[in-house]
């Protein structure tokens, strides 16, 4: 008999446990009916065995229920969102920026919690790197595919002679784990303090209150800047910190892996292209699935969801 106990306890196993149950006294009784009245032996065997199919398809149901929870509870609730200009000099930061800003009103659409965390800007009002929190149970699923590599094919408003430019901005997804399903030796992290400047008042401009933390064995470096409180910066970059070196190290040991990750709908590889945004064309195509859609404009105003749902169909298929 299998061991159902770890499902007694769960409400939504609890039923399934007692019908295996009395599945599985039914066929103790069938078979002690079979050894008082053997003539009975042909017509117990094929009850016995329906009792059988009928255990076993509630314990694949459990098994599946039990799966499913735990899958829920190891998802991450809230997410690292990063955006980066690519190749194309100040054409670049402006798509990077175009992009966080679509991908900031997709999510307020969804109802998600949206941080910004840090954003270096240029001269222009580009982002040349910008990081964002984001706090939703389906914003993960959603964004995952959304790694890789952006290019924007437009006129910028600076080209006098209408010549179309080519550039690139590029998207990292991360999950943020809770703290303790990772753990970093403190004697690796190097903290940096200092002043956050730009908007927010005296506070900010004349505070410390800025965190950067460096992994020294990894090399991998976070700033924060959005909170007034020191305190409060300096656990946001931990957590990024964290959810960072546990993707680097992951990487690491996964590189056999890579034939069969290169198969898959967002690979994570930035060097991917995996969309293009044409302007003049009035077109997104997404190379991976090799499907476009059309009105850009509304697009980039946070209307991604066709996007989404067509690359979370294919990845099923696949």
């Amino acid at each position: 008999m299998s061991n159902v106990d770890a499902y007694k306890d769960n409400p939504k196993t609890q039923f399934l446990v007692v019908e295996y149950e009395r599945l599985q006294r039914a066929m103790v009784d069938a078979h002690e009916l079979a050894e008082a009245d053997p003539s009975m032996g042909d017509l117990v065997k094929k009850e016995v065995e329906e009792f059988e199919a009928q255990a076993n398809a509630i314990l694949i149901q459990m098994e599946e229920i039990a799966k499913v929870e735990k899958e829920e509870t190891v998802k991450p609730k809230k997410m690292l969102f990063e955006v980066r200009a690519g190749a194309g000099g100040d054409e670049a930061s402006l798509f990077a920026c175009d992009l966080a800003s679509m991908y900031e009103a997709y999510a307020i659409n969804k109802g998600w919690k949206w941080h910004m965390v840090d954003v270096s800007e240029n001269d222009v009002g580009g982002y040349k790197e910008a990081s964002f929190e984001v706090e939703s149970k389906d914003a993960y699923d959603d964004l995952y595919y959304e790694t890789g590599v952006h290019r924007v094919q437009r006129i910028p408003a600076t080209e006098k002679s209408g010549r179309i430019h080519t550039s690139t901005a590029s998207v990292a997804v991360m999950p943020l784990f809770d703290a303790r399903q990772i753990t970093l030796d403190p004697n690796d992290i190097e903290m940096e303090f200092s002043r956050s400047g730009g908007a927010g008042g005296q506070n900010v401009n004349k505070v410390e209150t800025a965190v950067r933390l460096i992994h020294k064995p990894t090399g991998i470096a976070v700033r924060c800047t959005s909170e007034r409180s020191q305190q409060k910066n300096r656990d946001n970059a931990m957590s990024i910190l964290q959810a960072k070196v546990k993707e680097e190290l992951q990487t690491a040991t996964q590189k056999d892996e890579a034939e069969a990750r290169r198969k898959q709908i967002g690979t994570g590889d930035r060097s991917e292209k995996i969309r293009t945004y044409n302007y003049l064309q009035d077109r997104v195509t997404d190379h991976r699935i090799k499907q476009s859609w059309h009105n850009l404009e509304s697009i980039l105003a946070g209307n991604i969801d066709p996007i989404i749902e067509a690359l979370k169909a294919e990845a099923r298929e696949e």
